[in-house]
């Protein structure tokens, strides 16, 4: 097993490369990278490199996010998601913007996001109870506006929010 924690100018760098199962939660930003066997959940702020001899089963939730192995499982990637030739996915994956490189294979569903949520979107991407993003949104706790009879919310200003703190 073999782990690395590096500070240089460009940020905190994480390397791993071992065999891990469980929850991964970074709640600061941070440039991870996994090569070796991970199953479980992960969620990074920052950038996450799945590395060419990485294999990965897992619930994935990152701002940017590069595939470069093989990956089975949820991707949710807020700012871009690149799969580049030498990876394969299988799953379902929900990116605002997502690149794909020749020789990339991939076997599931992929969702574009939007930049404006309406609330049953938004309890996806928060992982939340629709009736918390209503109850929120009826309180004036989350950024949103109302048009017609339904709100809408900008996912730009969501994440602000998130990385706030101002989820609870």
């Amino acid at each position: 097993m073999s782990f690395r924690d590096r500070n240089r100018e460009d940020g905190k760098i994480l390397e791993v490369d071992a065999a891990m199962s469980g929850s991964l939660v970074f709640r600061d930003p941070v440039n991870l990278r996994i090569n070796g066997r991970f199953e479980g959940n992960l969620e990074t702020k920052g950038s996450l490199l799945i590395g060419p001899t990485a294999n990965v089963h897992a619930h994935i939730i990152g701002d940017v996010i590069v595939i470069a192995g093989k990956v089975k499982g949820e991707i949710l990637a807020k700012q871009k998601l690149t799969i580049v030739s030498t990876a394969t996915v299988e799953g379902q994956i929900r990116t605002s913007k997502l690149v794909t490189e020749e020789g990339a294979v991939i076997e599931g569903t992929c969702h574009m996001l939007s930049d404006f949520l309406n609330t049953e979107e938004l309890a996806k991407y928060l992982e939340v109870e629709v009736s918390s993003v209503i109850e929120w949104a009826g309180s004036g706790k989350v950024p949103c506006v109302k048009e017609q009879d339904n709100w809408k919310f900008e996912r730009k200003a969501i994440d602000e929010w998130v990385a706030l703190g101002k989820v609870k």
